[in-house]
């Protein structure tokens, strides 16, 4: 990574969301520290929009947030009658018919969808508090490196609802099922130390160290070949939906892409 953060012009700056490209970075930024990073409708469309505005040339993605919290999960102005100012709130959410209701809930979970595609990597670098939205953010991303006081929750099912930003099925294929309905049900915290025990942390630093960390991942994923990264990014993505036999014919048919690529012989 050429430049720091801090000298790039940010590309997208709006509603708690800034994005910046280094070269083959980006660097998505939750900016709204006062109110712990907490979300809104708002919020997410400027994340799905900072996923269509990310040139080809962006290999690694590093989503984080200014502050002592990543996300503190969904703003509480939600849970008011009114909700969110020109947004349908809960209650006309539930007063509304099937499709009304599904199509709202769809866009939202468009901000945590993207982060998964084929063509990049995604870190989530996570500090103090990722609650409810906030955890299930951080389980949208490929990767996530923590810090030692990272406080994982997701608090939907004591408030009634349950997780339906995309978190459900990343968290059972890094816990299993057993621990994240634990999770889930009770609504506690999970701390550094077991997140990295359990897999929901592929690393854990020093609070300090969590952006410097970030950066050499995001580093050592550029250097690999991007066609041989991205092949394997599809190869393990795929094998939840796969046999074994199945996954023995995904390798040969990407390792014969890759050979063909390697003498010229490509598409």
């Amino acid at each position: 990574m050429a430049s720091s953060d801090s000298e790039l012009a940010p590309v997208l700056d709006k509603d708690g969301v800034s994005l910046t490209i280094d070269e083959a970075v980006a660097t998505v930024t939750l900016t709204n520290p006062a109110k712990r990073n907490a979300q809104s409708p708002a919020l997410w469309r400027a994340l799905t929009e900072a996923g269509q505005l990310l040139p080809g040339s962006v290999r690694v993605v590093v989503l984080r947030g200014e502050g002592k919290s990543f996300s503190a999960g969904l703003d509480r102005q939600a849970f008011t009658p009114e909700g969110f100012d020109g947004e349908p709130s809960f209650i006309d959410m539930a007063r509304g018919e099937d499709g009304f209701l599904d199509a709202t809930i769809a866009e939202y979970q468009e901000a945590f969808t993207w982060w998964r595609r084929a063509d990049i990597v995604s870190i989530a670098a996570v500090q103090g508090h990722a609650i409810g939205a906030g955890f299930q953010l951080a389980l949208a991303c490929d990767l996530r490196i923590a810090a030692d006081d990272v406080q994982f929750a997701m608090r939907e099912t004591s408030l009634g609802l349950v997780p339906d930003l995309t978190g459900t099925h990343p968290l059972v294929g890094l816990v299993g099922y057993a621990r994240a309905l634990e999770i889930c049900a009770t609504g506690r915290f999970v701390h550094a130390d077991e997140a990295e025990r359990v897999g929901l942390a592929n690393l854990v630093v020093p609070a300090d160290q969590l952006d410097a960390a970030a950066k050499d991942l995001a580093a050592a994923l550029v250097a690999a070949p991007r066609d041989a990264l991205i092949e394997t990014k599809a190869l393990l993505q795929g094998v939840v939906g796969r046999t074994y036999e199945e996954q023995r014919v995904a390798e040969r048919a990407a390792q014969g892409r890759r050979l063909r690529d390697l003498a010229g012989l490509g598409d």
